[in-house]
């Protein structure tokens, strides 16, 4: 990591680097030529990239395109550093080398550990079982996933680092073929040539040059790029609009049946008798599978049927004795309201015992306490949350002759194949995924459960395949969803309003280790430690509060949780932000100045809050009936504020605009950015306003959308985009623009009611 760490500083640093790979490790994440299958006409170089003999690149994708633009951004780092056209790249999936591990996913995953800290005071270290974690998951397993915000960030070096050995190569096999200097030759858009009139495309050069080694790369300056930093129209856009883009739903084989499921509707119960018979009588059905709890869902049935429809009637039909699940005679069934009491419970008395795990400690918050001139002490509350992706959750499997064979929209390739080989007891080898189009992840498709349902299902029709689709009442009852989660906020302030100490307790569900336990049943025994991922956004403020103390208490109450949309920062920035504006207000001051004058010794953060300050007009009073409000909050490694300017029609909330500054690292697609945060902000305005699960009696009371509220086209704000420009590596995009939203929409609030809202979601019942 030490080494990997250097590549990315180095390149931050401008021009050109010079990387032996010497420097690297054993095992480079270049690979080689036969990490990749490689078809007739075909020649690999690496284990990113072949060329073919007309010239086009292909290269090993190993990323989901979930509507991020992945497969637009990832594609133009090797094309800027093959001199050729975007369009002359195309795209393959990546097999399962180890090469392909999303390492950075699983650092940023990571716990830090309570006693190493790096610069500003901020941790650095990682637990013991953190290290091993990376290790484990990154080298060994090579787990390849797309989540995290981390697809570019951890492509970045070795994505460019492959392009240019390619490069490099081809530039080789030219000069000794001309028996030129390498010096002299030139590429335009996938063709060398050289002052002599000589001239060949990569296609014709590429099988001298995979017989070429190379000592050392050079990557292009920043100053060359061509295509990086530019707008550039997304690959996948035209096979969505012209219907040819292939979902995991759009799947469709030779005799494929179709499954509809039913699941217990309390979480974690059983079923008991199940009508077979009255099911089987139903026209179009083929057969009915239990299904036991499987890669942590809970136990129902699959109906399959010729058409999904006569599955799902028959389904809806079929009489099933459900049982509930076994529960604590004192405390009952599960009931978010109870949780919720709990968790404020377990979060007061965090602050007040000095319980938790303190993820960071500054200073004698105590001593601090003692002179101050006043307290502000405030409790904040978020329910749980559905991810409600627009796709259905669904997979296609088949099993004949011993192999599996599975069709899915999914964020983690490596797992699903592993989950499929664990349900069908064959070897990981005898698997294939087939990795298609996501439409909308946000972590629900890091889980696999409906993978293994699938393939149970098919080991029952003799070698048929199935596609197996969850409704949506399904799927808004089964989740994996965001913790509920409480946090108590308490600072002590100097006469002139400034705060002297900052104290935050919360409580949640641990994510991590539940994740692991499903996905990971190998590894889940030693990992059961402090879980970063619930309380991100808390204990690495970027504010200059001279004494703090920020601790998490982590509670296992039973409800599935898993990823949502920016994980612990999601409700943690609206925390954190709103409880800052209520500092503010407590000093009588602006709430800009107010964050500006704690920000000193951050100029990053700083740079990025007066650009969305400018933007939004802040210094002009609002439009009459309108309140603004503002947040900043730094996650995935990149620093967002936003302005929304809200007002009240008839006791309801209108959005009216969202002005977002970003400085997200080197911008590789500016398009794809703006996008992004487009979407992260409908994401966010949509939990902020109307998100919230509840359960009662141990099972989901919203069914749909009708009871499941999401964002309007007609409710959608205007939304702009402003980045800041910087020569660090790429950070975090799909996920920093969804934590800012609903702070700065209680701002908003305030300034138009005088109210503190803390309780999510905003927008009255």
């Amino acid at each position: 990591m030490k080494r990997r760490s250097f590549l990315l500083s180095a390149t931050a640093a401008g021009g050109a680097l010079v990387v032996g790979w010497g420097l690297l490790p054993p095992r480079s994440r270049a690979g080689d030529r036969h990490t990749l299958p490689v078809e007739q006409g075909q020649v690999g170089l690496n284990g990113w990239i072949k060329v073919a003999r007309d010239g086009q690149v292909i290269l090993a994708m190993h990323r989901s395109e979930m509507g991020q633009g992945v497969h637009t951004a990832l594609p133009m780092l090797v094309a800027e550093e093959l001199d050729i056209s975007l369009g002359k790249v195309r795209l393959e999936q990546a097999g399962f080398d180890s090469i392909y591990g999303n390492v950075a996913m699983f650092v940023e995953s990571l716990p830090f550990h309570p006693s190493d800290k790096g610069e500003d005071g901020h941790r650095s270290g990682l637990v013991v079982t953190g290290e091993w974690l990376v290790a484990k998951l990154a080298r060994e397993l090579g787990v390849s996933a797309t989540g995290g915000s981390t697809s570019v960030a951890d492509a970045w070096d070795v994505l460019r680092l492959a392009a240019a050995t390619a490069r490099a190569q081809l530039l080789g096999a030219a000069s000794l073929l001309w028996r030129v200097p390498v010096a002299e030759l030139r590429v335009v858009d996938g063709v060398v040539s050289h002052a002599s009139g000589d001239s060949a495309h990569f296609g014709q050069l590429v099988a001298p040059a995979a017989a070429l080694s190379v000592s050392e790369v050079r990557l292009k300056p920043p100053k060359t790029w061509k295509l990086i930093g530019r707008r550039a129209p997304r690959l996948d856009v035209p096979a969505k609009v012209d219907g040819s883009a292939v979902f995991g739903i759009d799947v469709r084989l030779p005799d494929l049946l179709y499954a509809a499921v039913r699941m217990c509707p309390m979480l974690g119960g059983a079923y008991g008798f199940v009508d077979v018979d009255a099911a089987l009588r139903r026209p179009g059905i083929e057969r009915v599978v239990r299904l036991g709890p499987l890669a942590g869902s809970t136990a129902g049935v699959a109906v399959v049927g010729r058409s999904y429809w006569h599955a799902q009637q028959a389904a809806l039909a079929m009489r099933i004795d459900w049982q509930a699940p076994p529960h604590d005679p004192q405390r009952g069934r599960l009931d978010s309201r109870q949780i919720e009491r709990e968790l404020e419970a377990e979060a007061r008395r965090a602050l007040r015992e000095r319980a938790g795990f303190a993820f960071y400690e500054l200073g004698d918050p105590a001593q601090a306490d003692a002179g101050a001139a006043r307290h502000v002490e405030q409790v904040y509350r978020a329910p749980y949350l559905a991810h409600a992706t627009m796709e259905p959750i669904n997979c296609t499997a088949q099993v004949r002759g011993g192999k599996v064979e599975v069709w899915v929209s999914t964020q983690v390739p490596t797992l699903a194949r592993d989950v499929a080989a664990r349900v069908a007891g064959v070897d990981a080898d005898a698997v294939t995924v087939h990795v298609r189009l996501l439409g909308g992840g946000f972590g629900r498709r890091l889980d696999v459960d409906y993978v293994a349902q699938a393939v149970r299902v098919a080991m029952e029709l003799g070698g048929r395949p199935v596609q197996l689709v969850w409704s949506r009442e399904e799927d808004l009852r089964h989740d994996f969803y965001r913790p509920a989660a409480v946090a108590v906020m308490r600072a002590a302030l100097d006469a002139g309003g400034l705060p002297l100490s900052l104290q935050i307790a919360s409580a949640g569900d641990a994510i991590t280790p539940r994740w692991i336990e499903r996905g990971l049943p190998a590894l889940a025994g030693p990992l059961d430690a402090p879980d970063k991922t619930t309380a991100e956004g808390l204990f690495d403020l970027p504010y200059g509060v001279p004494h703090q103390r920020m601790a998490h208490a982590a509670t296992h109450s039973g409800v599935p949780v898993g990823y949502w949309r920016s994980v612990g920062h999601s409700h943690n920035a609206f925390f954190s932000e709103a409880f800052i504006d209520e500092l503010a207000h407590a000093a009588g001051q602006d709430p800009v100045a107010f964050r500006l004058a704690l920000l000193a010794q951050r100029p990053r953060h700083q740079a990025v809050l007066r650009l969305a300050a400018e933007k939004a007009g802040w210094s002009q009073p609002a439009a009459p009936g309108r309140g603004r409000g503002v947040a900043l909050h730094e996650s995935f490694g990149s620093i967002v504020a936003q302005v929304v300017e809200a007002s009240l029609e008839q006791g309801r909330i209108r959005v009216h605009r969202v002005i977002c500054a970003m400085d997200c690292g080197t911008v590789v697609n500016p398009n794809i950015v703006a996008q992004q945060m487009e979407s992260a902000v409908i994401f966010g305005l949509s939990a902020a306003l109307y998100g919230r699960i509840d359960i009662e009696q141990g099972a989901v009371k919203q069914q749909n959308f009708p009871d499941y509220r999401l964002l309007g086209l007609a409710e959608t704000p205007v939304i702009e985009t402003h980045l800041v420009r910087s020569s660090r590596a790429p950070s975090g995009v799909g996920e920093p623009g969804t934590p800012p939203v609903a702070p700065a929409l209680a701002g908003a609030l305030f300034a138009l009611t005088g109210e503190r809202r803390r309780s999510l979601p905003l927008q009255p019942a």
